[in-house]
């Protein structure tokens, strides 16, 4: 009873002592923003309406910018060994040493002065590119032997065209490294950069590594790609007969398997086509035609091992008891 007496006075006195500091201490209310920034902000919201966004600067003309530095880190990041002369000279492109030239001259300085002594990249990118369709070419055929040579050519120039290769320089950072007299940098500036790389780590490393980097950075850009994407065939039964022709086998015969809404809107027919009382394959269309030409599409890609569950590629890295790659695609 007298613990709880004590313990009751303590808190009273306890709250009458705050009370007492509480009247001593004055609270002022902070707005934590300053009266003139929704104008300002207002202000420049409508000039980036009025004028647009800034022009992008390229990445050698903002702070903390060292080129000798980010070529040496591109090449470990990569895990690859380049020369580091052969690989700063895959970055220097043809229009940024005229651009250059051009604005030393704006400036009043003689042709002595404005003279540089950078060499560009133009015979690099030619020596990668020739390496690059060779590989991938031999790489092709390696990996799908019956695929014929139109099929081939069509695959390289899918892997090698300006889309894909520029998305494979722009994910391994090459395009901030790249010299340009634009900016961002145009896609065939960025194509032949790429291929100087190829050129510069050929140059540095041999045919084998670089066999292995286009293995490991291009050729998967195969996977989920369908090959008539790449391949454009006009006449897929023309060629599915001269396919099976060729192979001593019976010409095909397109049947009807099934059909669904074939008095609606929307009709869907399945075409089945059999060789010597096989079923080869069979494809869907709206159209008896259409159907048709899918099931050939479909027979193809069985004949040409390009199928959506064919073997996976092997990226894996070589073991010492294997062959290189360069001499395992060119004896196949």
């Amino acid at each position: 009873m007298a613990s709880g007496l004590l313990l009751n006075r303590g808190v009273l006195t306890l709250g009458i002592h705050c009370q007492r500091v509480c009247r001593n201490v004055s609270v002022s209310q902070v707005r934590e923003k300053k009266r003139w920034m929704k104008s300002y902000t207002h202000l420049m919201a409508k000039k980036l309406k009025l004028e647009g966004p800034p022009a992008p600067k390229p990445r050698s003309l903002q702070p903390h910018w060292d080129f000798h530095a980010e070529v040496q880190s591109f090449s470990s990041r990569l895990q690859e060994n380049f020369s580091l002369e052969a690989l700063k000279r895959a970055f220097i492109n043809p229009c940024y040493l005229q651009a250059e030239q051009e604005r030393r001259r704006a400036l009043g300085l003689d042709s002595e002065t404005t003279a540089l002594s950078l060499k560009d990249n133009i015979q690099l990118s030619e020596k990668g590119e020739g390496f690059t369709k060779s590989f991938l070419s031999d790489w092709c055929r390696a990996n799908f032997p019956r695929l014929r040579k139109e099929g081939v050519k069509s695959v390289v120039a899918h892997l090698t065209s300006s889309p894909v290769v520029t998305y494979v320089a722009r994910n391994l950072g090459i395009e901030d490294l790249t010299m340009s007299a634009e900016c961002p940098v145009p896609d065939d500036v960025l194509h032949s950069t790429f291929m100087a790389v190829i050129g510069a780590l050929e140059e540095s490393s041999g045919a084998e590594q670089t066999g292995l980097f286009l293995r490991d950075f291009l050729s998967t850009q195969l996977i989920g790609k369908d090959l008539f994407d790449m391949w454009t065939v006009v006449d897929p039964m023309g060629l599915l007969v001269e396919e099976l022709t060729q192979r001593n086998l019976p010409l095909p015969e397109p049947r009807l398997v099934r059909a669904a809404g074939a008095s609606t809107v929307l009709p869907l027919y399945f075409v089945g086509l059999y060789s010597d009382k096989k079923l080869l394959a069979q494809g869907p269309g709206e159209t008896l035609v259409a159907a048709e030409e899918e099931a050939a599409r479909v027979a193809l890609r069985k004949l040409y091992g390009y199928t959506e569950n064919h073997r996976p590629f092997n990226f894996s890295p070589l073991q010492p008891h294997q062959q290189p790659l360069i001499q395992a695609v060119s004896s196949n």
